[in-house]
């Protein structure tokens, strides 16, 4: 038996849902492009600045944004960590920090650079929520070191958030150049850790070793995610590949990983896909960029031939995830300087944004850069969606039906988030285990939180009960639902 309680569940997977009952479909919904909200033209940022990743600081009451800043074609050597902040996420303040030195002044926002660490390739930071973490260790960070002599992921650690220092090894049994991601889970009392490997497609447990030889050119190298959870983040278990079932085996780039800010129980990541044709082909030839692909090409072939996008995964135990492969976000309509590899790498973090029209719900943000690799400075654009609006179940003009297991539930009301058209329709019917029939009335309109209308008192009397429910609809999206 399910127990949801009061827990807001959000129809990402098939946790709930009767599958063989459901005839409803799944339906993944593109983020839409909004405003730029970084230019990153300082002359230590560039078009290679990536990894971007942010959080709100409930103490401070500002959001804290952590990223790289280089040039792929080397205008300024090296990778720079570089630090901004926000008070609402949309006008960001890239502070004078004088902690590192470019070109002879401290007047910057770098936190890190390779008078530090040589050898830096990411850098993800979080606040740790763990009610024994000592106050000098509250902000985290985790990184790769390619040093062959200290070759790693790596953990550095800071009171302030600014300032931090080098801690020890996290694990080396991976290959870490990516966005690796580590929090405090607060729901199982642990650390997690998720970061980039590789397999081979034919030996899941080969894992090449930083610095062989077309490694990264070698078909049977694999991208792929490991998790591994620490009770105090000193000791880590062994690493396990994520399970997503029998989903294909696309490599994957970032991983994202985080806990849904609106249903904490719930994982959700945005992994960017790597994808390499075999083969140069005249297409090709027609696709925008061509040369700065072929420029960027003579560094490494799949520079130029690799693109990549990305698609939403949910999980809720942290290693089996459900994976969408029709992607979330698809590289854009083609102009100079897209479709390239850095393409839809999203900055990891959320953040709920008011509505353009007056009076509507508010949505939730996402970052991604713009103009990777391109030889131009990098932009960070905003990226807006419906609240809980990765997923929905989704019946077209053929009424569809959505069956969910038995659960039970504690409150008085049954609140949805949901949309019609104004032709269609939702009725939603809870069904006791003696067979006991509530329905509502007529549901109709586009609201992330709209309660149901069913007799007076009828959710009530059910509360603490199995029971299973029951939506027809009609030209109609369902993404979540919440007893209150």
């Amino acid at each position: 038996m399910i127990a949801i309680g009061q827990k807001k569940e959000c129809f990402f997977d098939e946790y709930l849902i009767d599958t063989e009952k459901t005839t409803a479909q799944w339906r993944v919904h593109e983020p839409v492009r909004r405003e730029c909200v970084i230019e990153h033209d300082e002359p230590w940022e560039g078009d290679g600045c990536n990894f971007h990743n942010f959080f709100w600081d409930e103490e401070k009451k500002i959001y804290r944004m952590y990223y790289l800043g280089w040039w792929m074609l080397s205008k300024c050597k090296g990778i720079r960590v570089c630090y901004a902040e926000s008070e609402d996420g949309l006008h960001w303040v890239k502070p004078s920090l004088g902690i590192c030195e470019f070109e002879g002044s401290r007047d910057n926002n770098i936190i890190l650079d390779t008078t530090m660490h040589p050898n830096i390739d990411n850098f993800m930071v979080f606040k740790d929520d763990n009610p024994a973490c000592p106050p000098e260790r509250r902000y985290k960070a985790i990184c790769s070191n390619h040093d062959k002599k200290d070759f790693g992921l790596w953990h550095y650690y800071s009171e302030d958030g600014i300032h931090f220092k080098h801690g020890g090894m996290v694990t080396d049994k991976g290959f870490f150049d990516s966005l690796n991601v580590a929090f405090w889970d607060a729901e199982a009392g642990k650390y997690r850790c998720y970061y980039r490997s590789m397999h081979n497609i034919f030996d899941s447990t080969k894992i090449p070793k930083w610095g062989e030889a077309d490694v990264f050119a070698d078909e049977d190298a694999w991208r792929d995610i490991r998790t591994i959870e620490s009770d105090d983040f000193e000791h880590w278990t062994e690493p396990k590949q994520l399970d997503f079932g029998d989903a294909e085996d696309i490599q994957l780039y970032t991983n994202l990983v985080q806990k849904y800010p609106r249903a904490p129980h719930i994982f959700v990541g945005f992994p960017t896909r790597y994808i390499r044709r075999k083969e140069w082909s005249k297409n090709f030839e027609e696709l925008c960029g061509l040369e700065k692909r072929r420029e960027r090409m003579e560094v490494n072939p799949r520079y130029g031939e690799v693109i990549t996008d990305c698609v939403f995964m949910t999980s809720r135990d942290g290693l089996h995830f459900k994976r969408y492969d029709e992607a979330f976000m698809r590289p854009e309509p083609e102009h100079p300087n897209n479709w390239v590899y850095g393409d839809r790498y999203p900055a990891r973090g959320f953040l709920e944004t008011s509505s353009d029209i007056k009076g509507a719900d508010p949505e939730l943000s996402m970052f991604a850069p713009d103009n990777h690799w391109m030889g131009e400075p990098a932009r960070l654009i905003r990226f807006s969606m419906r609240c809980d609006g990765f997923v929905s179940l989704h019946a077209g003009v053929k009424e569809e039906t959505i069956v969910t297991k038995p659960f039970t539930y504690e409150g008085s009301e049954l609140r949805i988030n949901f949309a019609t058209s104004a032709w269609g329709y939702l009725y939603i019917t809870l069904v006791g285990e003696d067979g006991t029939r509530v329905e509502s009335g007529e549901i109709f309109g586009n609201k992330i939180d709209r309660r149901v209308g069913f007799p007076e008192g009828a959710v009530a009397a059910l509360a603490g009960k199995a029971v299973t429910m029951e939506i027809r609809m009609r030209d109609a999206d369902m993404y979540a639902i919440q007893f209150v």
